[in-house]
Order: structure tokens, then sequence, then C-alpha cells
């Protein structure tokens, strides 16, 4: 029997996943389908957000992204890096813009995680939010009361700029963890983030967040609501510290329809297990994991305000398709990646099951580094496996590296081709599927290899 969801918000979730049916499996194929991602420009990636740090051999080019009625960009270099680089960004919306976030499940959230929580929990949470201000630099975490206090400032002073309640301002923070921050540096630029203000910014804003990113993180996808086109557009940071628990290190993304908060984070929180939670780099989740989602309202669109209205059935799609490209370039740019690593379980007892299993692959430091001296060491799959103390049938177990069967019924297959295994390893995506031969159940994380970079990465990361 099924336990019935216990909060408000996992009845909205499930509601909405229950309406969106039978189709919620359409959409997810036509999410992976070929030439689904947003198309590509010829635009050059950004230089890394740190100095001396290469541009991963993963990276894609930033999208071309049209201004999104209702929200205006501005960045700007508050100082919290040592180089010249713009380090602060600062989104206004028009009035009535609907707002839903999931954050980090970790133990010791940030300030500024604390801030929106609370904001958007409140019983008038999420319905008029008019800024979001961005600092990378200070993760503003672990800091206790000074940290809040300043967070609190930030939102007051950026309150009184835009003309609102400080309540409708979304704070976000990537950096050191345990250092306060500094919102001097913030205030000082807001006169100039208000001259500055521009509808077509998001290459500077995907920029403005980097930390250890080497390249902007940007999405764009358009859909349909009773004939009106909406726009989705989105930006992302994360490069490490990415094992995500409710959202990815940050991510923003901002449509001109006309949805209800609560039907805002009833899609957040649908689509947000099999995309932002769906990916892994390090195993390590951060403590201001924040992922926010704005609707301004502008698109001419009639409003969606109840969970299940199958009007969203284009939007939910495109939604899910911004999201899920966002989460691969978080992976495409792992620190010292070479290796875009998409990790398959079939045949596992539930769905819970097939995830952690999924995972357990994706998170060996054994399987990633095999995968960086592209060995296909599929004995090592074989314990990530074996330790999860899920449901495994050992005897059916099967593994394959691309179309290459690795193992078949709990031993080495009989077709083994060291050869073809080793050359199929040298490309630069490699997938592994495993089927666990316990149930019916699948599930898919992406991952990247480990490699000497992550290590150099991290010993100075806070140089």
């Amino acid at each position: 029997m099924t336990k019935p969801p216990s909060t408000t918000g996992q009845k909205i979730e499930h509601a909405l996943e229950k309406a969106l049916d039978p189709f919620a499996t359409a959409l997810k194929r036509a999410t992976r389908a070929p030439g689904s991602e947003p198309a590509p420009t010829t635009q050059a990636p950004a230089a890394a957000g740190k100095p001396g740090l290469a541009l991963s051999p993963l990276a894609v080019p930033f999208p071309t992204i049209p201004p999104i009625g209702g929200v205006e960009i501005a960045t700007a270099r508050a100082g919290f890096y040592k180089h010249e680089r713009d380090d602060l960004v600062v989104f206004r919306f028009a009035r009535g813009t609907s707002c839903a976030g999931v954050f980090t499940r970790h133990k010791i959230g940030s300030a500024p995680v604390d801030w929106c929580k609370k904001q958007l929990g409140s019983a008038e949470g999420g319905k008029d939010v008019r800024a979001l201000v961005v600092n990378a630099g200070c993760a503003n975490a672990f800091t206790g009361k000074a940290g809040a206090d300043a967070a609190r400032r930030t939102a007051s002073e950026v309150a009184k700029r835009f003309g609102c309640r400080q309540r409708d301002v979304m704070l976000a923070s990537t950096g050191v963890i345990g250092v306060v921050l500094d919102e001097k540096k913030i205030i000082a630029k807001l006169p100039e983030i208000e001259n500055g203000l521009d509808a077509d910014a998001w290459a500077r804003a995907g920029r403005g967040i980097m930390t250890t990113d080497t390249f902007p993180k940007g999405s764009y996808a358009e859909a349909e609501i009773e004939g009106y086109k909406v726009r989705i557009a989105g930006i992302a940071k994360g490069s490490g510290m990415i094992a995500p628990d409710m959202a990815t290190m940050l991510a923003f993304i901002v449509t001109d329809a006309d949805i209800h908060p609560n039907v805002l984070q009833a899609l957040l929180g649908l689509h947000v297990r099999t995309t932002f939670n769906s990916v892994t780099v390090d195993g390590d989740t951060s403590t201001n994991d924040t992922a926010l989602l704005f609707a301004t309202g502008t698109s001419g669109a009639p409003r969606i305000g109840r969970v299940g209205d199958r009007r969203l059935k284009s939007f939910s799609a495109a939604l899910d398709r911004v999201m899920l490209d966002l989460a691969h370039q978080l992976v495409r740019d792992g620190e010292g990646a070479t290796k875009f690593v998409k990790v398959t379980v079939d045949g596992a007892a539930s769905p819970a099951s097939a995830r952690k299993l999924a995972k357990s692959i994706a998170d060996s430091p054994l399987v990633k580094t095999a995968i960086a001296g592209q060995d296909a060491n599929w004995g090592r799959v074989v314990m990530a496996v074996g330790k999860t103390e899920e449901p495994v049938d050992r005897d059916h177990l099967a593994i394959w590296f691309g179309p290459h069967e690795a193992a078949v019924d709990g031993a080495p297959s009989p077709t083994y081709d060291e050869a073809k295994m080793t050359a199929y390893m040298e490309n630069p995506e490699i997938d592994i599927t495993v089927d666990v031969g316990s149930g019916r159940a699948s599930a898919t994380v992406w991952t990247c290899d480990l490699t000497k970079g992550y290590i150099e990465i991290n010993g100075d990361y806070r140089s």
C-alpha cells in the first residue's frame, strides 16, 4: 500500500504527478530524445570564474536567451574575489511575480537558504517576489547570527531600493563556508546595479555566479499555454560539492507564464528528482543548494492556479528540458572532469532501490577513477552494486559499457572483447548500464570521472 503524502507540498506534488499521467512517461522520453537540448550558439565560453582553471573539455556554449518579460538583470563587482570579475548578480521582477524553491537538506544550511525557506514558507510566501540577490565568493554558511543578520540587512536594503517588502527579496550565496557575508559590499553596489538593469543580461548573470566553474551554464525553451507562447530561461552554477539533495548548488529559472506559487512548487518538486537530484560530481551535498523558479505572468497566457491543470502539459515538458539541460552542464563542468557518464540501473526491486544503486555506482571513486583511466573495470561496478545492500540477484546480474556486454548472468560475458571495450572507453561520453535482476524498476544518474584535476582544484580552493 502506498503511503500518502504527509505534507501540503508533498500532496501538491503528488497531485500534479498523478494529473500529468499518462503522458508523464512520454514527456520524459521526449526530454531525452536526440535534439531535445536547446540549440547552442557559436559563442565561445567565458573565461573561468577562478584564474588558472582550464576550460572543461566537455564545455558547451552558452545559448542565445532572449529577454523574458517581467525580469531585468544587472551584475557588478562587489569585491568578494581578489581578481577582477563580477561576483554580484541581481534580478528585479515585475509586480505579482510568483516564486517557488527547493533547497538543500544539509543539516547546516546557509543563512540565505534559511532566509528563502522562511519567506517562501509563510502564508503569503511566493506570491509577489520582486528581487533575487546572488553573490559568489562567500557562502555565508556556518556563520551563526552574524550571517543571518547580514542576509536580513541585504534584503532590507534591496527592498528599499526596489520599493518592496524585504520578504519579497530572495537571496543566494556561493563560495567559502565559514565566512560572514560583508553586506556592505553589496549595498555599496546597489546604485550601479539599479542603473545597469537590463532585460538582455543572461550571459553576464551566468558568468557572475561562477566559482570554480569553467563555463557559464544557461538553458532556454519555449512552450504553449492555450495558444500563447511562453518562455523559460535558466542559469546554474556548480562544479564541485555536487550531490544535490532537493536542489543543485545554485539554479535560477524564470518564465513569463502566469502560474500560482503552489503550482510552481509542485512542478519544481516533480522535475527536480530526475534532473538536479540525479546528477553527482563528488558525492558531497552543499550547505547552499538552492533552486528557485519565478513566473512573471507577462506572456498574456491565462493564469494557471490549479495543480494538475492539463494546460501545463507543454510547459511541464519544457521546464523539465531546461532543468535537465542545466543539470547535465553541472556534470560536464565537474572539477577536473574529462568524461560525461550516464549510469542506468534496470531490473531493480523499486524506483528508490534503482536510484540508490545508480548513485552508488556514480559516486564510487574506484569506478570514477577507472573511467578516467579509460579502463572498463566492470569489477568495480559489481563492487558498487553489492555494497548498497539493495536487492540484487547475483546470478542474473548483467553489465554493459555502451553497446558492449561486460558481464551476463552473474559472470564475465562470453562475448567480451577487450579491444572493443578499450576503444569505447576513449569516448568523451560513456554509458554504463546494469541489470540487477530483482524487479522491473529503473533509474538514471549522470556523473563524471575523477581525475588529478579534482585534487588540484580543491587543494587550494581558498587561495
